[in-house]
């Protein structure tokens, strides 16, 4: 059967396909497009958090550093949210005698062999806050020439809207952390007492 002339002329006719081309190639251009947005957004935004800790941990290791522990945490604070307004923060700090104790459990006799410390096991309290912890740091900004882990978590909602489409959660989590010891103004003061596991 014969095409009457003008659909043979739209059979041969290429007109108009790159716009076809382009309607289906493009969704996947933009999503993906969105999508290395969001990640170099949240790579700077992380980038700015490790910053501004930095220059706050600084600032943290002088002498009577604790009596401005807001004014710290709100310099970081407001370096982050001038690229990232939505910001939620926690900000932790734990003091140790040395580098090498960071994270470190307090020591304890095993006399049972069950790697708790438990049934009156005695073990050495070093923060002094009579029981035994699976970090020795002690809480806050630590005395002279103890090494002060400080770390920052920053919540934030997602810039771009590609976590609708594929399902990620609409808020990005960051934590940042760094390990600085305090200046030698004193000195240190290191006392640690035996207790007993319950």
């Amino acid at each position: 059967m014969a095409l009457p002339g003008i659909f043979r002329r739209l059979k041969r006719d290429e007109q108009g396909a790159t716009l076809v081309e382009f309607a289906l190639v493009s969704p996947v251009f933009f999503m993906a497009l969105i999508g290395m947005f969001d990640i170099c957004y949240n790579i700077y935004a992380a980038s700015i958090i490790n910053g501004a800790l930095q220059k706050a941990a600084r600032d943290s290791t002088i002498e009577a550093a604790d009596n401005n522990q807001s004014s710290i945490d709100s310099r970081v604070s407001d370096a982050v949210r001038k690229v990232v307004p939505t910001a939620q923060f926690s900000f932790e700090r734990s003091a140790y005698t040395n580098f090498s104790d960071v994270g470190r459990p307090e020591d304890f006799t095993d006399s049972n062999n069950d790697g708790m410390c438990n049934d009156g096991e005695a073990f050495e309290d070093v923060n002094g806050n009579a029981q035994w912890d699976a970090d020795r740091g002690s809480t806050g900004f630590g005395g002279a020439r103890d090494a002060v882990l400080y770390t920052v978590t920053v919540t934030y909602n997602r810039q771009f809207p590609l976590h609708k489409m594929i399902g990620l959660s609409p808020t990005v989590t960051t934590q940042a952390t760094t390990v600085l010891r305090n200046q030698p103004f004193a000195m240190q003061d290191v006392t640690v007492t035996v207790e007993y596991c319950s």
